[in-house]
């Protein structure tokens, strides 16, 4: 039962379109094979572990529960949102296959795994949500239930992470000529989440 919970209550959460997802399905369409987008993915399913084993132990809700703390997470992930729209908007054109059949948008390793982790570790809105929705549910569980709970949680992210990888290369090899549109619609849920973000703050 608590296996079941975590697993419905992790996909309720990461099924939004947002930064994270967006970016992964990017970078499965950009790479020249699914295996080169793997860093992304492995990454970010690391940095969402980390973020439900803080949620379910505690450690998160005591740290937000500081005012200024949660002010300064949110104006970082704000500043980070714009620069990555800009960033992604402006390097729109060069997300169209060249003749040799590379693709001038797509990240090396270590690109994938910074900004990963940035998308993932720096998103106020998902950390909040982990925290809010996650944590507070894990409460009604002790022992094995919890351990259950928690790793059911951890397995949506993985399956989701490496499914959206895989979506973004199927729909890269059927029409590449789609993917300018994509970034240009990457950079406009990038900007549309920093404004968000800004609304609740004021």
């Amino acid at each position: 039962m608590a296996f079941w919970h975590g697993f419905l209550l992790a996909l309720g959460l990461i099924l939004p379109l947002g930064v994270q997802n967006v970016f992964l399905f990017t970078q499965g369409a950009v790479q020249r094979s699914y295996l080169r987008a793997l860093p992304a993915v492995v990454m970010a399913a690391l940095c969402d572990a980390l973020l439900i084993l803080l949620a379910v132990l505690g450690v998160s809700m005591l740290v937000l529960q500081v005012d200024l703390v949660r002010y300064v997470l949110l104006v970082a992930g704000i500043l980070f949102l714009l620069y990555m729209a800009w960033m992604t908007w402006r390097g729109a054109d060069k997300a169209a296959l060249a003749e040799d059949g590379t693709n001038r948008a797509a990240m090396t390793w270590r690109k994938q795994v910074v900004f990963a982790a940035s998308v993932s570790l720096l998103n106020p809105h998902a950390i909040l949500d982990t925290i809010g929705v996650i944590g507070t549910s894990s409460l009604q569980y002790a022992g094995a239930e919890k351990v259950w709970f928690t790793l059911s949680c951890m397995l949506v992210s993985c399956l989701w992470f490496a499914g959206l990888a895989l979506a973004g290369r199927v729909v890269g090899k059927i029409n590449p000529r789609l993917l300018p549109v994509m970034s240009r619609v990457s950079a406009v849920i990038m900007l549309v989440s920093a404004v968000y973000l800004g609304v609740s703050l004021i």
